[in-house]
């Protein structure tokens, strides 16, 4: 995605307040701290790391890492009957101090961009299945599966679907977010560590503000293997980390 259009859907966002119990984890809030330390206004080089698809046999890997990097990071969820046993993770996702977010609860375009009527059924079926395990009124993020301005769901639901859905999410109060910066973890070329990283880093040139996708599902063992070198190169270029709700509350600190 182009940064700018990035930037104006986040600045059209309704912003959230932080929640008092993410803050109060073991992920510190750097990001917070850097804004502090230089001024309300000048925000520091940020960047989300975004997991969708999941939970999966790779999500714990993946928290295992985030854990010991102390990173913070947003996991946009499904709820397939592929990933039923693994849906107790999100309750430690968010014990973990990252942020759970909406994305499907069958990821199947067919279904979902049917109509409005569908998308909304299917994301009804999320939440429930996520109501066990966290606050749903902390979840009002969403990511929609293949972006916002996809055009697979077209063939469904029609050339205004997407509108649509944007603009219904918006009057729930809710909040809708892509990304800038793809790791090709899930492409059909199935990339390595290294060639994920170098993804990546070629997407990120230049930007000041880095929203990154990466997927966690049982095929993406690769990405769990990537995850330190990302990190570490997102450190050495002097970014912060932050979850997708706080790059929001951070930007609507800066304006």
């Amino acid at each position: 995605m182009v940064l700018g259009l990035l930037l104006a859907v986040l600045t059209a966002m309704i912003h959230l307040l932080y929640h008092r119990e993410y803050a109060e984890t073991e992920i510190p809030n750097d990001c917070f701290a850097a804004v502090a330390a230089t001024g309300e206004t000048a925000l520091p080089k940020l960047v989300c790391l975004t997991f969708d698809d999941g939970p999966s046999v790779n999500t714990q890997p993946l928290l295992d890492i985030l854990e010991e990097e102390k990173v913070p990071a947003t996991f946009f969820v499904c709820a397939q009957d592929i990933n039923q046993a693994y849906l107790p993770l999100v309750r430690t996702i968010v014990e973990q101090g990252h942020q759970v977010a909406m994305h499907s609860a069958t990821h199947r375009y067919a279904t979902i961009y049917r109509s409005s009527d569908a998308f909304w059924q299917d994301i009804k079926q999320l939440r429930q299945a996520l109501e066990p395990y966290l606050l749903l009124e902390d979840v009002t993020w969403l990511r929609f599966p293949g972006g916002s301005t996809n055009t697979v769901s077209y063939r469904y639901g029609g050339r205004e679907i997407m509108k649509t859905l944007k603009t219904q999410t918006e009057e729930k109060g809710w909040h809708w977010i892509d990304w800038n910066v793809c790791g090709e973890d899930a492409t059909a070329s199935h990339p390595d560590a290294q060639q994920i990283l170098r993804n990546i880093q070629e997407d990120a040139e230049g930007l000041s503000t880095c929203v990154v996708l990466l997927h966690d599902t049982k095929a993406t063992g690769q990405t769990v293997k990537a995850l330190p070198d990302i990190i570490q190169w997102f450190r050495a270029q002097g970014y912060t980390f932050c979850t997708v709700e706080q790059l929001s509350e951070l930007q609507s600190t800066g304006e």
